[in-house]
Parts: structure tokens; C-alpha cells; sequence
């Protein structure tokens, strides 16, 4: 019988999270396979083709009894490989810990993550500072905002990716205070480079719930400077960041600067005339984005109903953007609907408003049966709106209290 030599597997020379920049050279990886390994590979049995023809074989049906399922093998965890790695009688390479960082990562478990960065600490190792990014990250993923900014501080050497990280960690936790001040001392750090255009949007946004109007003005000084105004995202958050202080001049002097524009600009400057109830210029430029063939997404048309319903629906204005989102399959949109019942409640057209919450497929949200209720008690339908209530609770939806004091008011007693 004749036997096949089987090609030596080699091992890979890097590794899917390796850095480039990465020495491995003082670690173990193990002994390397030995090259006199042979695998014997037997040929198929076949019929020969010039002997005796194949048996026939009567089809019969056969009931054979279902073995039951094996139960899965759970996977190894993370405290697992590191104990593993502990009885070992060689250091844990890099990789390892890197490869250990990603899941992590993923799973956001804090616990893991805490025995994971422990690990580490005791292991000896210099980690770079790519890799040191990647356990900032880990801290972040799972909510360990203090352990990254601890390690954070006690980092001798940082660059763009750990001030961001950290200046991203705060942003989303909504603390914008601390998000500024990261960003002001990075820019101290590491000067106005030419970072990513996301990083100067975040920090408009942060400007703007902070009320930081000098910040953002210099923001804004920063961007013309390094000619970067014309990006589209960048004009977009500029545009929001002037209509949040209801400085529709400036919105516009930015929007008009704008050498393209997108659905971000157009929406932008429909949300900026929102805020300063200029209804009838925000359904023009609603319409002037139809003409210019730029695409619509929900946030527009949630935008456009807003005003259509304080316009009192005028012109049917309301009822031509919901024709337009029927046309463009955003009908079925959450914000889309809640946008329609509260408008056309807002306009006294509750038989059109009940008519759009009634086609919802999905799960209706709490948005919804609260716009559906504010239509009811802003055009008088206390009856209505008391059996809409008792509909809200029996399926599980806590009214907006606000909602139920008017319809206390409304009912002439403190209760309903």
C-alpha cells in the first residue's frame, strides 16, 4: 500500500493581532513539529471497474432511533487560560494576552477584564504602546471608565489613539464637561494636528450640550484654518452647533459655504429652521431636496413633521411628506410614525392619526401611544382618551406624566 508524505505545517509568522512593530524573539513558542512525521492515507475502496458489477441492493426504508443530542462543551474562559497558562512552565507570549484583550473586549465582561489586566501586570512583559491602546480600549468596552483613566495616567508615553479613546469613553457616557477637557489637553499635547473629521464633529456636540459657545467659535476658527470646513460632516455639526443657540444666520453662512452638500447638510439646516420656527422655510428646503435629487432619511422626515404639525398642516404640507415616505419605504420607520400620529393629532386630523398608529406591525413603542394620547386630549376626546389610557396600560406601556396631569385637568379631578 502505498503512503503519502504529508507537508510539514508551518507555523504563521504573525499573528492577526500582532503589532507590527512587535519583538517576540525572547518568548517561547514551543518545540516545532518533527519533520519525519508521515501520514498513511488508504485509497478509497471502490469496485473495480473490469471485475464483478455491484451488488443490487434492495431500497428498503429503515427507521433508525435518533440518538440524543450531545450536549455542547462549554468554551474555555478567560480565567481558565490564564490559570492554564500560570501551570505552564514557559512566560506567556504577547500574543496570547492580545488575542485574551480582543475577547474581552467583545464579551465587555469587567471581571475578566480586571483578572486579565492583573495578569498582565504580573507577567513581566514590556508591552508596547500599541498594546497598552488595546487594554485601554478593553476598560472602556466593559465600563471601567476609572481603570482606564487610571492607566491612562500612568502612561509615560501617549499618543492620538489613547487620547481618543479616552476623549470617546467620556463622550458616550454622556459627560461632555470631561470630554472637553480631554480634547483641550490632547490639542496641548499633541497640537492641532489633522485628526479625523468625527473627532472635531464630537467635540461641536460637546460644545453644544455644554453651552460652550467660545469653545465652539474657536472650533470653528481651528477648521477654516485647516481647510476642512467643506467636509460634509464638519459643515453638518457646524450647522447643528449654530442652530442649537438659534443662530440660523450663521447655520446658513456655513451651509452656503458648502461647495457639495448631502442628506447630513440638508437635515442639518431643516433641524436648525426647526428651532427657530421658521416652518415654512424648512418645508421649502424639504422640497428643494426633492428637486435636487439629494436622498431623505428618517431623521428628515421626522424633522419636516415637526413643522408641518405647528404650520397646523397648511397646504396639506403634512400630508404631501407622508405621501413622500410612503413613495421612498420609510412609512415603516419608529421615528417616521411617531412623527405622523403627532402630527396629524397636532392637527386635529385624529381619524388619519389613529389610521397610521392601528398599521403598526411591530411592537409598538411607549412614543407612540403617548402621541396618540396627547391627540386625543389636545383636540378635546377626554372619553376617548381615558379608554386609550386603560388600552396603554393593559398593554404595558407606562404613560409620560406629564400627559396624565392634562388629562386630570382635563376630566376636572385629581384622578382619572
Amino acid at each position: 500500500m502505498a503512503s503519502i508524505t504529508a507537508p510539514v505545517p508551518t507555523v504563521p509568522t504573525h499573528h492577526l493581532f500582532f503589532d507590527q512593530n512587535l519583538d517576540l524573539k525572547n518568548n517561547n513558542l514551543g518545540a516545532l513539529p518533527s519533520t519525519n512525521h508521515q501520514l498513511e492515507l488508504l485509497p478509497p475502496l471502490r469496485y473495480p471497474i473490469h471485475t464483478f458489477p455491484r451488488p443490487l441492493i434492495p431500497q428498503t426504508i429503515t427507521f433508525t432511533k435518533k440518538e440524543p443530542k450531545k450536549k455542547k462543551r462549554k468554551d474555555a474562559t478567560t480565567s481558565d487560560i490564564l490559570h492554564l497558562m500560570d501551570v505552564l512552565p514557559f512566560p506567556t507570549p504577547i500574543d496570547i494576552y492580545t488575542s485574551l484583550i480582543k475577547e474581552c473586549t467583545v464579551s465587555g465582561d469587567p471581571e475578566s477584564a480586571i483578572e486579565l489586566y492583573t495578569h498582565i501586570s504580573k507577567s513581566g512583559i514590556k508591552p508596547p504602546l500599541p498594546f497598552l491602546n488595546r487594554i485601554l480600549i478593553m476598560f472602556v468596552s466593559c465600563g471601567l471608565l476609572e481603570n482606564a483613566r487610571n492607566m491612562f495616567e500612568k502612561m509615560r508615553v501617549r499618543d492620538f489613539n489613547s487620547w481618543a479613546t479616552l476623549f470617546v469613553a467620556y463622550y458616550d457616557n454622556a459627560d461632555y464637561e470631561e470630554a472637553t477637557a480631554v480634547f483641550v489637553n490632547m490639542l496641548g499635547q499633541l497640537g492641532t494636528l489633522e485628526f479625523p473629521p468625527w473627532i472635531w464633529a464630537c467635540l461641536l456636540r460637546a460644545c453644544a450640550c455644554t453651552l460652550n459657545v467660545p469653545l465652539g467659535l474657536q472650533v470653528h476658527g481651528w477648521l477654516l484654518k485647516l481647510g476642512t470646513c467643506d467636509h460634509v460632516l464638519l459643515s453638518s455639526s457646524l450647522i447643528n452647533f449654530y442652530g442649537r443657540f438659534t443662530s440660523l444666520e450663521d447655520a446658513s453662512a456655513v451651509f452656503n459655504g458648502v461647495s457639495r452638500h448631502n442628506t447630513l447638510t440638508w437635515t442639518a439646516k431643516i433641524v436648525s429652521g426647526c428651532r427657530e420656527r421658521h416652518f415654512s422655510e424648512v418645508f421649502g428646503d424639504f422640497r428643494e431636496m426633492g428637486m435636487r435629487g439629494v436622498k431623505k432619511d428618517c431623521f428628515t422626515f421626522s424633522s419636516v413633521l415637526k413643522a408641518c404639525g405647528k404650520m397646523l398642516n397648511q397646504e396639506r404640507c403634512g400630508e404631501q411628506v407622508h405621501a413622500d415616505a410612503i413613495k421612498l419605504g420609510l412609512v415603516s420607520d419608529h421615528y417616521v410614525q411617531c412623527s405622523l400620529i403627532a402630527m396629524y393629532g397636532r392637527c386635529g386630523l385624529l381619524r388619519d392619526a389613529k389610521q397610521v398608529f392601528e398599521i403598526i406591525r411591530e411592537e409598538k413603542k411607549v412614543d407612540c401611544w403617548n402621541a396618540m394620547l396627547s391627540g386625543y386630549i389636545r383636540n378635546g376626546f377626554h372619553i376617548e382618551a381615558v379608554k386609550f389610557l386603560y388600552m396603554m396600560q393593559a398593554a404595558g406601556m407606562q404613560p409620560g406624566e406629564s400627559l396624565l396631569k392634562k388629562l386630570r385637568i382635563a376630566c376636572g379631578s385629581t384622578q382619572t
